[in-house]
């Protein structure tokens, strides 16, 4: 029986596999390089991208917080002319009203009572003066709690100095009232005549 020698075609087989195994590797290393690659590109792509949309909105941020700054200092303008326009409506409110109050004042102080100072803090008036005695103070009270523009007094300091004529020094304290707006707060007070008070001089 003749004998074949598969020898060479084995070889050539084995040869054969390998050139397509590393055909394979190298196809598969060429795929994923070309993977690699565009992945990569894509992902560059989506970065530009984003970091456009980032400073498109960075740019809008910075003219909204422009804008929101001009809001808020107009709106700080705004504010201030509110607060000078109550200021000047209740310089307004009280010119004819400290009218009728220093009326009030002249009209209330009876015989034998003298002022020497006149302190006024918000609607406080502190009152000092001298009497002839403590019965006119009391009478001075008196004309001031029946006053419309004047209120609760009320003594703080009764001093008598020496005897006789002298007098005593005395310090009280008032409310200064509007009875218009006590009717009406949002009435103005009319500058009409300032009314007696209901207690006469003493």
């Amino acid at each position: 029986m003749p004998r074949v020698n598969l020898l060479p075609w084995r070889e050539a087989d084995r040869k054969r596999r390998r050139q397509e195994f590393m055909f394979s590797i190298v196809a598969a290393i060429g795929s994923a390089a070309l993977v690699t690659l565009a992945g990569r590109g894509l992902m560059a792509s989506a970065i530009s991208h984003q970091e456009t949309r980032n400073r498109a909105l960075e740019t809008q941020i910075t003219a909204l917080e422009k804008q929101i700054e001009e809001i808020n200092g107009l709106e700080k303008q705004k504010q201030a002319l509110i607060a000078r326009m109550e200021i000047i409506e209740t310089l307004q409110r009280s010119r004819p009203e400290i009218v009728h109050v220093f009326d009030q004042l002249v009209r209330t102080i009876p015989d034998g009572v003298s002022l020497t100072g006149l302190k006024q803090t918000d609607r406080k008036l502190q009152l000092k003066g001298l009497a002839q005695s403590s019965t006119r103070v009391a009478s001075y009270m008196r004309n001031i709690d029946a006053s419309e523009w004047l209120t609760d007094p009320s003594l703080d300091i009764l001093e008598t100095k020496g005897s006789g004529d002298t007098g005593s020094e005395f310090t009280l304290n008032a409310q200064q009232e509007n009875p218009q707006l006590a009717t009406n707060p949002d009435q103005q007070v009319a500058a009409a005549p300032p009314k007696g008070p209901a207690g006469a001089r003493q």
